[in-house]
């Protein structure tokens, strides 16, 4: 049986305050942790993320959380969320300030944000519509185009049209997944704890999915 707390992956990348006082608003403890038994024993696993991808995978494998993740997320089911890096880190690979191999959940890369006109600045930073494309649960009652935070400068991109697992769209200059759901594992481009309203409300929809134990395994 799972304990009534949502786990944050500890790996020094996260915005882990911002994130724990999201949860905290809608009323669900968090646990900041990397040991493997409690990644387990959590309702949901969440993996924030400020900073570069190599760090990113450089501070997981340091931390053996990837051996862990694999085995709790993809092996056993466990719902996981990424945000923003935490999504990023899902790719195959990334070519963030080098080449770099991620935990390889998702067949996508990670390249820079490239808008053709100047007037959109990268970093891309402030408030975006998300356009809905997935009728799925991390989206329900959001509407078709909810409005999120963002700050990055590269995004996630599919390496076969067409994929069914992006859940949304955003469009700063060039159009870029911003969400992304596969079974039991979910991530977003953007600050669901920087969003206000619609951050919590996607937070939410993150803990129903948490609630019962989720039997399907992730095969991105």
């Amino acid at each position: 049986m799972s304990d009534p707390f949502i786990a944050i992956v500890d790996y020094g990348m996260g915005n882990v305050r911002s994130v724990r006082n999201a949860f905290l608003a809608l009323g669900t403890s968090t646990e900041l942790t990397h040991e493997p038994e409690r990644l387990a024993r959590a309702r949901g696993i969440v993996l924030p993320g400020v900073g570069a991808f190599g760090d990113g995978m450089k501070n997981l494998k340091q931390r053996g959380l990837v051996e862990s993740l694999d085995r709790i997320v993809v092996g056993e089911g466990k719902p996981f969320l990424g945000i923003c890096l935490g999504l990023q880190l899902a790719a195959r690979k990334s070519f963030e300030l080098g080449e770099y191999e991620g935990l390889g959940w998702l067949d996508a890369v990670v390249v820079p944000l490239e808008p053709p006109d100047r007037v959109f600045r990268v970093p891309h930073m402030g408030w975006n519509e998300t356009r809905v494309v997935m009728e799925g649960r991390l989206f329900a009652g959001l509407g078709p185009e909810p409005v999120f935070y963002y700050l990055h400068s590269y995004h996630l991109k599919p390496l076969l049209p067409n994929a069914d697992w992006v859940a949304a769209t955003c469009t700063h200059g060039v159009e870029f997944v911003s969400a992304f759901e596969h079974a039991n594992v979910f991530g977003v481009q953007f600050h669901p704890e920087k969003s206000q309203e619609a951050g919590l409300k996607l937070l939410s929809n993150f803990l129903a999915v948490c609630r019962p134990p989720l039997q399907a395994k992730a095969a991105c």
